[in-house]
């Protein structure tokens, strides 16, 4: 893309229009030095730039809070697609920065390679064509940032999906699926990649030059991920797409009933049956649908076979169906990624990139519609810049030579007038009972529109047409404001009808693929509508009406495309189809207009507004009307007369240079102002300051005179307090020490009494012992003799050391009865049985303690002679988990009595999952079925959750198919809560492959046993422990961003079941009843 002159002259503006010249090479205009160089600098003060025009109304937009849109219009192949990413890349380079801008900025400039490759193709003018119509409302704040955008999209070439002219190829998403898909996902999705396999590939031109379909493919993969696509919706997506390619492979044979009847078979049912793998459509279901069709009429259901026409019809439109309304989804999943979060005033700026005028060979319905779309869009550039412009100066009382120009209003009426137009004779045509085909449109076009002077037809009454030999019988052209059209009527009818067989779309709704099933909504049984579905064309003209009004509410600036030659060539300039395409897009009146008219106009209000500080009369306030207020400014500005001219509402401007000189003096002055303002701020500040200042020492003064003052009373109060004290305490020892004096005298004669009586007691008591011990020894010595005399009778019978033998007998037999009695009192071999007997003796009690402990050890040991090796690794791991959670973690107590049984999907057993088995070399250590949290939205997922000696996988629940496949030695670390939930995260090791998407959230209903296991497995691989961390609040990484998960109690709406949900970008928060 290029912005030079029409005729390579120094000038490329018409006014604020930019002509825009297609060099069909790439050219060093556009770096970042570039747009440097135009921002903020006045329309016409460099040369004229795509991105001159694109600064001058993102400055408007953001300064003067006028919404703004940029119309992109020219030929097929002219450059109108790379115009549009240049405003975008431009106006996502000069707005502001930021992590939250920059990312709404990538989406929205990463939005474009996802549109493109779905909706546009190679065509005989452009290699790049888009073939379908996109206008993005980029939304902005009151700073100018942008917060969002909205895009909408117009007609779709659907028909391109099923058959393309030749030299043309299908859309691009096909061969860069082919060409860049990696072999594993080539035999998931069931294709090959040879592109000669699929006839709806056109083969004469697979091959672009300059165009690496492979590296598009990763563009893309990686645009989806930026703007927000989930792994599985990319999955999807390309399923449907590898459907859509091989459903043009099915072919039909035909075959006679007993009835006479014709129907058809399919050829080759291998086909169908991947197709049904894809899309989870039963096979059965598919095969009829396609032989058959039911028609229903009120309560009644007829059911008619199908030929092999009609199977090959239903073929094609459901091909076509399936890729339109999956580009119809794409553009609504992105517009939820890239819309605006927030509620408040929005400032919109649109940029419309639609298809431009075409002229082909052999134009259809899909020409006849982008054509009318592009005398809409002509239609409104006359209304706005010729029409409204010159209307203007008459209304305002301006001198003014009124300029023709040729109004298209004439055929936009031709072809969308309500009750004459071909649009209405079309819809009514499709619509009437009987028999209807194209030539019985074609004829009622011919009884209309045969006077109409736009229209032409050979079948019609009009003379003149009868021997035009350049116009078959069944065509019809129409004189186009860029110049004649020949229309094949072949394929109106059907392609306005878009009609999509009952039972085609019964038989999508009944997808095991969800996406699939949700486009298809009215094949729901439940919500059968028998009316008749809005027309293509009926559809295509309120689109175009409503973008009309749309564009009609914002202030336009053009950018005309012009396509330099016909051979897609660079350095060749056909000058005689630059000025045919100069003519027919009205540029010439456009110049004489303004050439004679005004480059600025403005009502006197909002002119005084802006400019009233450049003038002592009218700052800061005007008292008389604005008029005034503007011509006393104007006259104080000593602008010359004959640079500006008084309307009756308005003020205009004939050069632009007066308008820059306004500007300039503004900005002087505002900068005048704000330092006027800074001066007197800063002035006020200090006195501000200094008067605190002298008020905060006043008071600090009078404080500390204060505080003195009370420092030195407490001084002298204290003094006087201990003064006192020791005065008090000497006349208080004194007089004590006077009543002790007193009561000792008292006292004393009381004392000698008790000392003199006490020496009495102690005398008697002296006596009366002595006589005692007279009598005791009597006693003691009495019975020694006794004892000596009993001795020497019995010494004969006993011999020395007889008291120890006796004494050790004794023992023994109160040995023997204690062992005797604990044998009939032991209690069970149960390990939990706590029961002992008491002891008998006390001197046993140590003997009874240790024959307590090794009987309980002894029966310990017969309990785990008795159990499998299987038993002891489960108690083995029941061990672990008690270390690991008890008294940690809530939901512990309930998982003591529940066995570990690992694998509780029985993956071996099933066929369901005979391929994930395969897959599997390993042997399993758990299976189970775990709900993994979406990063996004918190929502969970069902997929089994598989752990082995060496890896952690997740598979689909549904196919069985491996989702992600982590080393243990990646593992890192796993989280959880301490509440009775089984939320946990698996922590991966940063800088990994498996981390590239960031750590995994689960929720099981066997939290304690996965962590258990998970836990001995990576100590028995890596002979590291893994880190087990127990927290109601925990990081998680997600993608390059960091998520708090957070635990809270709550009341649950669904029980006892806990819910996540994402807060904001770095909350993720978990209800827990």
């Amino acid at each position: 893309m290029q912005t030079q002159p029409v005729r390579l002259v120094e000038k490329t503006y018409i006014g604020s229009v930019v002509i825009s010249v297609n060099p069909y090479r790439s050219l060093p205009i556009y770096s970042p030095e570039k747009v440097e160089d135009y921002r903020n600098r006045n329309f016409y003060e460099l040369s004229p730039h795509i991105f001159a025009l694109s600064d001058e109304a993102y400055r408007s937009l953001r300064d003067q809070d006028k919404d703004q849109c940029i119309l992109i219009t020219g030929e097929s192949g002219a450059g109108k697609t790379e115009a549009s990413k240049l405003v975008m890349s431009y106006v996502a380079a000069v707005c502001g920065k930021g992590a939250e801008v920059n990312q709404v900025k990538e989406q929205l400039l990463q939005s474009n390679p996802v549109l493109e490759a779905f909706g546009n193709a190679k065509t005989v003018r452009n290699d790049n064509s888009s073939r379908f119509g996109k206008y993005m409302d980029i939304e902005f704040d009151f700073k100018g940032d942008p917060l969002g955008g909205v895009i909408s999209n117009y007609l779709l070439e659907k028909s391109r999906v099923v058959k393309q002219p030749r030299g043309e190829r299908n859309f691009h998403v096909f061969y860069q699926l082919l060409s860049g898909a990696s072999e594993e996902l080539l035999n998931e999705l069931k294709l090959e990649r040879d592109f000669s396999r699929y006839n709806y590939l056109s083969l004469d031109s697979a091959k672009v030059n300059g165009v690496d379909d492979a590296a598009n493919f990763r563009t893309v993969r990686n645009a989806m991920q930026i703007v927000g696509f989930m792994d599985h919706e990319v999955e999807s997506v390309l399923e449907v797409v590898a459907a859509v390619l091989k459903l043009g492979n099915i072919e039909f044979k035909p075959e006679s009933r007993v009835n006479g009847l014709d129907e058809s078979k399919i050829k080759d049912k291998n086909e169908l049956k991947e197709i049904c793998e894809l899309t989870g459509i039963d096979q059965s279901v598919l095969e009829r649908a396609f032989s058959f069709r039911t028609v229903e009429a009120k309560q009644e259901k007829v059911s008619t076979t199908l030929n092999v026409a009609q199977a090959y019809y239903a073929r094609d439109a459901l091909a076509k169906n399936l890729y339109s309304r999956l580009f119809s989804w794409l553009v609504n999943r992105i517009n939820e990624s890239i819309k605006a979060q927030t509620k408040v005033r929005k400032k919109v700026m649109g940029v419309l990139d639609i298809y431009g005028f075409e002229i082909f060979e052999d134009n259809s319905f899909e020409q006849f519609i982008i054509n009318y779309c592009n005398e809409k869009l002509q239609q409104i550039f006359i209304e706005l810049t010729l029409k409204e412009e010159q209307e203007e100066y008459i209304r305002e009382d301006i001198e003014w030579t009124h300029i023709e120009y040729f109004n298209n209003a004439i055929i936009c009426d031709l072809i969308e007038n309500n009750t004459n137009g071909i649009l209405a004779m079309l819809d009514e045509e499709c619509l009437r009972p009987g028999t209807v085909t194209d030539e019985t449109f074609l004829e009622k076009l011919n009884q209309v529109c045969a006077t109409h002077q736009h229209f032409e037809s050979r079948m019609s009454k009009c003379s003149r047409f009868l021997n035009d030999t350049s116009l078959p019988h069944s065509c019809f052209r129409i004189q186009h404001y860029a110049g004649k059209v020949l229309y094949q009527v072949e394929g109106f009818v059907d392609k306005n009808n878009d009609l999509l067989y009952r039972d085609l779309s019964q038989a999508m709704w009944k997808a095991g693929h969800a996406l699939i099933k949700s486009l298809f909504p009215e094949g729901n049984p439940a919500k059968i509508n028998l009316k008749r579905p809005p027309t293509a064309g009926s559809q295509f003209k309120a689109s175009v009406a409503t973008l009309m009004k749309n564009l009609q509410t914002k202030n336009p600036n053009y950018i005309r495309c012009i396509k330099p030659n016909d051979k897609k060539a660079a350095h060749i300039f056909n000058e005689g189809l630059v000025c045919h395409q100069v003519r027919y897009l009205g540029l010439l009146e456009n110049v004489r207009v303004r050439r004679a008219g005004y480059a600025f106009r403005q009502a006197y209000e909002p002119c005084l507004e802006r400019y009233k500080m450049l003038c002592k009369q009218t700052w800061p306030h005007w008292k008389g009307p604005a008029r005034a207020g503007v011509e006393v400014l104007f006259n104080e500005l000593e602008i010359p007369v004959e640079e500006y001219s008084f309307g009756r509402s308005k003020i205009f401007i004939r050069n632009p240079r007066t308008l820059f000189k306004l500007e300039d003096l503004r900005k002087q002055r505002l900068e005048d102002l704000a330092t006027l303002i800074q001066k007197i701020y800063r002035g006020w500040k200090c006195r501000t300051h200094f008067l605190l200042m002298r008020k905060s020492q006043i008071v600090i003064a009078a404080w500390y005179r204060r505080y003195a003052q009370q420092k030195r009373y407490q001084q002298i109060k204290s003094s006087t307090l201990v003064i006192q004290s020791y005065i008090r305490g000497w006349k208080a020892r004194k007089i004590l020490r006077e009543l002790k004096h007193q009561k000792r005298c008292e006292e004393a004669a009381t004392t000698i009494a008790a000392y003199w009586h006490g020496t009495q007691a102690r005398r008697e008591l002296k006596r009366l012992k002595e006589e005692a011990r007279r009598k005791h020894a009597v006693a003691v010595i009495w019975a020694y003799w006794l004892g000596l005399k009993v001795r020497r009778e019995y010494r004969k019978f006993f011999r020395a050391n007889a008291g120890k033998k006796i004494y050790e007998f004794t023992l023994q037999r109160i040995v023997q009865k204690y062992f005797l009695e604990m044998k009939n009192k032991v209690p069970s071999l149960s390990p939990i049985d706590k029961n002992w007997p008491s002891r008998p003796y006390l001197f046993l009690d140590s003997t009874h303690k240790e024959l307590k402990r090794i009987f309980h050890l002894w029966r310990c040991k017969k309990y785990r002679d008795q159990f499998t090796d299987q038993q002891k690794l489960i108690y083995e791991e029941k061990l672990e988990a008690s270390e690991l959670f008890k008294d940690k973690k809530a939901l512990y107590p309930s998982s003591v009595g529940q066995p570990f049984q690992g694998p509780y999907l029985e993956i071996n057993k099933n066929p369901k999952y005979k391929k994930l088995k395969d897959a599997i070399e390993e042997k399993i250590i758990i299976a189970e079925v775990v709900n993994k949290i979406n990063r996004a939205n918190g929502k969970s997922t069902s997929r089994i959750f598989l752990l082995t000696n060496n890896n952690l996988l997740l598979a689909d629940q549904k196919s069985g198919q491996i989702k992600s496949e982590v080393p243990l030695v990646d593992v890192t670390k796993v989280s959880m809560s301490s509440q009775n939930d089984g939320f946990f995260a698996v922590h991966l090791k940063e800088g990994s492959e498996a981390a590239s998407k960031g750590d995994f959230l689960f929720s099981s209903d066997h939290l304690i046993e996965m962590a258990t296991k998970l836990y001995r497995t990576t100590l028995s691989q890596t002979k590291q422990k893994l880190s087990i961390e127990i927290s109601d609040e925990f990081l998680v990484q997600f993608r390059q961003d960091k998520v708090c998960v957070k635990f809270i109690q709550g009341n649950q709406k669904n029980g006892s079941v806990p819910t996540c949900k994402r807060k904001n970008n770095r909350l993720l928060e978990v209800a827990v009843p």
